[in-house]
């Protein structure tokens, strides 16, 4: 018997309004300082690159990204506690890298907690690196931690 869960009916699609209610569930699932309802908006508003990642109709999974004029900046990605470890977040961000070929983008940065194992594992499996760090960042139960910055720069011949 496999350990894997077979998930057939994986599917990425933009982001809309009313996938914020969803949204919300999962950030408050995943962690203890999540972004608000208005900041998911905001995002949609301002025309992010916004995208869900949905099993069997089932929104499982999300990540924002801004794109300016040659480098990309992921801002948010995240998948439902239940969904992680099963290599969804590895589609997500992978279409992620497909959009940014896709746009000519040579850089990609994100931050990361430094004790999000899990996240930076993917990360630099994926080929990100780090490259510095934001001093605290990111709220705590007892103040602040540092964010870890990582990039991944695309070469010529992967665009």
């Amino acid at each position: 018997m496999s350990a894997v869960i077979p998930m057939p009916e994986i599917y990425i699609r933009p982001m809309i309004e009313q996938d914020v209610i969803s949204i919300i569930n999962i950030e408050k699932n995943s962690y203890d300082f999540p972004w608000s309802e208005t900041i998911f908006q905001d995002c949609l508003r301002a025309g992010y690159s916004s995208w869900v990642i949905e099993n069997n109709k089932i929104l499982i999974g999300y990540g924002i990204m801004l794109i300016t004029s040659d480098e990309s900046h992921i801002l948010n990605l995240c998948v439902h506690p239940d969904y992680q470890s099963m290599g969804v977040g590895k589609q997500l961000l992978d279409y992620f890298l497909f959009l940014a070929r896709r746009q000519n983008i040579h850089r990609i940065f994100l931050e990361v907690r430094p004790t999000n194992f899990r996240a930076i594992k993917l990360y630099i499996s994926m080929g990100f690196n780090e490259i510095g760090k934001r001093r605290n960042y990111y709220p705590t139960k007892i103040g602040r931690e540092d964010a870890l910055i990582l990039a991944k720069t695309l070469l010529k011949e992967e665009l």
